[in-house]
C-alpha cells in the first residue's frame, strides 16, 4: 500500500515536471490569456524554434569570442578563426530570416529580397575590404563565390541527387537563361584583362590603370542594368517560365507555419546583418598577419576559404532540395546566386570603389580570367540537356578541388599580364 501511494506521487511529480511550460488549464504558456505570461514564453519560444531551425546554430557560440577576441586584442590567428567560425551560423539565420520575410510580402518583393540579401555576408564582407583598400581581397572572394556556387555546391547537388535517383531533370529553359547571362558576366573580365595586356609595351602603358578603371565603371553601369531587366524578365514578362512545377504525386507542396512574422524577422534581419559587419570586421583586419604566420596568400583566403563561410547556408539548402528532386530549386540556389554576384554586387562594388576613391576594378588577374571562364564553359555544357546525373556532380566538385589546389599554390606577387 505504501508501495503503492509513493509510485503514484512520483508518477505525479514526474507528469508536472514533464509539463514544465504549460499552464493550468494544460495550454502553453505562450497561449496563455495572461499577456505578461504569453509574451515572454511567446518570445523564448520563437527564440528557440528560430536556434533549432539548423544544426549548425550551435556554431552561434563563437560570435561573442569572436567579438570579444577582436575587441581584446588576441592574437590575429585566434581572431581569424574565430570570427571565421561565428560567421557560418550567422549566414544560416541571414537565409533563414530572409526566407521568412520573403513568404509574407509576395513573390516580386520576396525575389528582390532574396537578391540583396542571398549574398548579404559576402556583400559585407566584400566593402569592409574595400573600405580598407583591400581590392585583392573583394576581387577574389567575388570570384570565389561564383566558382563555389557553379562548381562546388552545383556540384554537390548533382552527387547528392544522383545518388538516390539514377537521373534528374530540370527547367532547362531556365537554366540557359541563367548561363547565358554568366557567360556575358565572364565577357566583362576578360575584356578589361585584355585590355590591360593590348596597352602594356604600347604608347598608352602609362594610360592603362586609367583607362581600364573608366571601363571598368561602365561595364558596372552595363551590367547593373542587365540584372535590373533580368529581375524584370524573371518576375514580370515571363514569371510563368520560373514558376515551380508541382510534384509528379500531383499533390500540392504543404507549406509549413512561418516561425516568424514579417516584423520579427525584420528586426533578426537587422540584427544579424550587424553582428557579420562586426565579424567581418575583424575577420578582415587579421589577414595580414595570417598570410606572413600561416605563410597562406590573399588569393587563396579570399577565393576558397571565404565563400565556404558565406556560401554555408546555400550549401546545405540546395543539397537538402536535390535531394527531394527539387532540381529546379536547387539550379536558382546555385546557379542563381553566381549570377547575383556577377551581375549585381561586383558591379555595385565597383561603383563602390568610385564613390569611395577606392581603385576597384572589373579586371582580374589573368589566371583568374581563364579559370572563370573555363568554369563557366563547362557549367554551360553539364546543364543544357537540362539532365543531371552523380558522375557530373564528381566532375565539377573535382574541377572546384584542382581549382583549389591551384591557388594554394599561386602566389600573390605573381606578375598581371
Amino acid at each position: 500500500m505504501i508501495s503503492s501511494t509513493v509510485s503514484e506521487t512520483v508518477n505525479e511529480h514526474s507528469r508536472l515536471l514533464s509539463r514544465p511550460f504549460y499552464n493550468a488549464d494544460g495550454l502553453p504558456l505562450y497561449e496563455d490569456s495572461r499577456k505578461w505570461v504569453r509574451w515572454p514564453s511567446e518570445t523564448a519560444h520563437i527564440i528557440y524554434k528560430v536556434l533549432a531551425s539548423n544544426y549548425v546554430n550551435v556554431l552561434l557560440i563563437f560570435v561573442p569570442l569572436g567579438i570579444i577576441a577582436g575587441a581584446v586584442g588576441w592574437s590575429p590567428t585566434a581572431i581569424f578563426i574565430l570570427n571565421f567560425l561565428a560567421i557560418i551560423p550567422l549566414a544560416a539565420l541571414l537565409s533563414f530570416a530572409t526566407e521568412e520575410l520573403s513568404v509574407n510580402i509576395g513573390q516580386t518583393l520576396g525575389g528582390l529580397l532574396n537578391a540583396t540579401f542571398g549574398n548579404a555576408v559576402e556583400l559585407i564582407v566584400s566593402i569592409v575590404a574595400l573600405k580598407n583598400g583591400e581590392i585583392r581581397i573583394v576581387q577574389s572572394s567575388m570570384l570565389g563565390s561564383i566558382l563555389s556556387n557553379i562548381l562546388l555546391v552545383l556540384g554537390c547537388c548533382f552527387l547528392a541527387g544522383g545518388t538516390r535517383y539514377p537521373e534528374q531533370s530540370f527547367n532547362e529553359t531556365v537554366a540557359s537563361t541563367m548561363s547565358s547571362l554568366m557567360a556575358v558576366s565572364s565577357a566583362s573580365l576578360i575584356i578589361p584583362a585584355t585590355l590591360y595586356a593590348a596597352m602594356r609595351g604600347s604608347r598608352a602603358d602609362d594610360e592603362k590603370e586609367d583607362n581600364v578603371l573608366i571601363l571598368s565603371h561602365g561595364t558596372a553601369i552595363i551590367l547593373l542594368i542587365i540584372y535590373v531587366l533580368y529581375l524584370f524578365f524573371q518576375l514580370r514578362t515571363h514569371s510563368h517560365l520560373f514558376d515551380e512545377k508541382p510534384d509528379e504525386e500531383g499533390d500540392a507542396t504543404q507549406k509549413e507555419p512561418n516561425i516568424l512574422h514579417p516584423w520579427p524577422a525584420a528586426v533578426v534581419l537587422v540584427a544579424i546583418t550587424v553582428c557579420v559587419a562586426v565579424c567581418a570586421e575583424y575577420l578582415v583586419d587579421s589577414i595580414d598577419s595570417i598570410v606572413q604566420t600561416a605563410h597562406i596568400s590573399k588569393t587563396f583566403i579570399g577565393l576558397i576559404l571565404l565563400p565556404i563561410v558565406g556560401n554555408a547556408a546555400e550549401h546545405v539548402t540546395a543539397v537538402v532540395v536535390s535531394l527531394k528532386n527539387k532540381m529546379d530549386l536547387a539550379i536558382g540556389v546555385a546557379i542563381g546566386s553566381s549570377m547575383q554576384i556577377a551581375l549585381l554586387v561586383t558591379p555595385f562594388l565597383v561603383i563602390l570603389g568610385w564613390i569611395m576613391g577606392q581603385p576597384m576594378t572589373l579586371h582580374f588577374e589573368t589566371f583568374e580570367t581563364v579559370v572563370f571562364f573555363l568554369s563557366v564553359l563547362i557549367t554551360n555544357y553539364l546543364i543544357q540537356d537540362g539532365k543531371s546525373n552523380y558522375l557530373e556532380g564528381a566532375m565539377l566538385i573535382g574541377l572546384y578541388a584542382v581549382i583549389a589546389l591551384a591557388f594554394f599554390v599561386y602566389p600573390d606577387n605573381a606578375s598581371i599580364v
